[in-house]
C-alpha cells in the first residue's frame, strides 16, 4: 500500500516549468559546482536550463571525509557560484576552501536554519544533516535561489517562481511523512542508525534518534565510534525495545550490523543521509530519497 502511495505521490510533485524562452536547447548560460548530491538537486530545480550543474561529490560518497582532488580545483575554477551545505558537513570545510582559493561567490544552505546541536564532551556543534526535514530543505532552496539571483538577476522573476513551485511540493513531502510516521506507536519511534544525521527528522516527526558514530563518521571534534557510544547504543535498543536498526548507503554497515547482533535485533535496510542515490534509482533526487526513507523507516519500526 505504502508503495503504490509512493508512485502517485511521485506522479503529483514532478516538477514541471517550461523552459527559458529564447535559449537554445542545451545551451547553459551560467555554471553552479555544488559540495553534497542534495544541494546540486536542489540547484538543478531552481536554475533550470540556464545552469550548468555540477557535483564534487558522486553519489555514495561521505562529505564528512571527502579529500579534495585537483580536478575539484578545476571545476570551480570554471564555476560563477559555488554552493555547499555549510555547519562542516564538508569536512574541515573543503568546499568553502575550494571557493576561497578561487576567490568564487559561495552560498551556504543552512544560512537561516535554526540549528540542533550536539554537547560533545563540552563542544557545542551545530548538526548539519538540516535538509533531512523538508522545512529545513525549503530553506535550502531559497538560499540558492537569492545565490543564482545575484549571477543573474534579469532571470529572477523565472528563479523565484521555480523556487515557490519547488517548495510547494515540499510542503506536500512534509505531509505526506507526517501521514506516514503517525502509523508509528510514538513508544516505537526511536530511530537508529550509522551516524547522527537524522535529528532533524526525528525532531520533526516525533522520533528520538541515536547513533554509534556521533554526528560525524569523520575525525572532526566529537565525531567517530566510541565503546561508549557504542555501548549506549545497544542499551538504548533493549531499553526501548526497538525493533530494528538501520544503516546508511555512504557509511561503512559493519558497525550497525554487529551491534543490530549484539542486541538481538534486524536490521532493515539502508537509509539514504548525507548522500542521495546513484542516477536511475529510487533515490536520485530528492523526494524519491526522503519517500524510500520513510517507506523504509515505517516498514521496520511499525
Amino acid at each position: 500500500m505504502i508503495r503504490r502511495k509512493l508512485l502517485l505521490l511521485i506522479a503529483a510533485t514532478a516538477i514541471v516549468v517550461p523552459a527559458a524562452s529564447g535559449q537554445e536547447d542545451g545551451e547553459k548560460h551560467f555554471r553552479a559546482v555544488c559540495s553534497t548530491t542534495q544541494v546540486a538537486d536542489f540547484t538543478r530545480e531552481i536554475g533550470g536550463d540556464r545552469w550548468q550543474v555540477d557535483c564534487v561529490l558522486a553519489p555514495g560518497q561521505d562529505p564528512h571525509t571527502y579529500e579534495v582532488k585537483p580536478s575539484d580545483s578545476r571545476l570551480v575554477a570554471e564555476a560563477d557560484i559555488c554552493i555547499q551545505n555549510g555547519w562542516h558537513l564538508e569536512g574541515y570545510d573543503w568546499m568553502l576552501n575550494l571557493a576561497k582559493d578561487a576567490n568564487k561567490p559561495l552560498v551556504t544552505c543552512v544560512t537561516g536554519v535554526k540549528a540542533l546541536d550536539f554537547d560533545e564532551d563540552g563542544t557545542i556543534v551545530e548538526d548539519p544533516h538540516a535538509w533531512l526535514s523538508p522545512i529545513n530543505a525549503a530553506i535550502y532552496v531559497r538560499n540558492i535561489t537569492e545565490g543564482l539571483k545575484k549571477i543573474d538577476p534579469d532571470n529572477s522573476g523565472e528563479y523565484d517562481a521555480r523556487a515557490d513551485y519547488y517548495v510547494t511540493q515540499l510542503r506536500s513531502l512534509h505531509s505526506w511523512i507526517q501521514k506516514e510516521v503517525n502509523s508509528i506507536p510514538r513508544a516505537k519511534r526511536i530511530l537508529i542508525s550509522h551516524h547522527d544525521a537524522f535529528q532533524y527528522f526525528a525532531s520533526t516527526y516525533g522520533f528520538q534518534s541515536a547513533a554509534p558514530a556521533g554526528w560525524s563518521t569523520g575525525a572532526e571534534v566529537g565525531a567517530g565510534i566510541t565503546p561508549q557510544r557504542r555501548a549506549k547504543v545497544v542499551e538504548s535498543i533493549r531499553s526501548y525495545k526497538v525493533k530494528a536498526i538501520f544503516v546508511e548507503t555512504a557509511t561503512n554497515p559493519e558497525v550497525v550490523r554487529q551491534i543490530a547482533k549484539d542486541a538481538g535485533v534486524k536490521v532493515a535496510g539502508a537509509l539514504y543521509a548525507d548522500s542521495m542515490g546513484p542516477k536511475g534509482s529510487v533515490a536520485e533526487n530528492y523526494f524519491g530519497m526522503m519517500r524510500e526513507n520513510v517507506i523504509k523507516i515505517v516498514g521496520g519500526l511499525k
